[in-house]
């Protein structure tokens, strides 16, 4: 029995530009903290910290990915989002 080989490509973290670096997305989204931590569950209280906000009217921008978008999702009735390139 022969076996042969087959060869996988790394998963690439991102695309190259012309100079073979990697770009990065620019896309940022600014958060703004407009209820208080007093009566929400701690997982949604460990969502807002690792978003950046601790107090109620603390801005935090931070960049639009998969894993920050489900934290906005668990704590969507606690904060406002807005487009973050203002911000730039």
């Amino acid at each position: 029995m022969e076996t042969t080989a087959t060869k996988r490509k790394a998963p690439q973290a991102g695309k190259k530009d012309a100079a073979g670096g990697v770009k990065t997305s620019s896309s940022t989204l600014r958060l703004t903290q407009v209820r208080s931590f007093f009566g929400i569950l701690p997982n949604q209280q460990a969502c807002l910290i690792g978003l950046g906000l601790r107090k109620i009217h603390s801005t935090s921008v931070v960049q639009d990915t998969p894993a920050v978008r489900g934290m906005i999702t668990k704590v969507r009735h606690l904060i406002r989002v807005e487009d973050g390139s203002v911000c730039n």
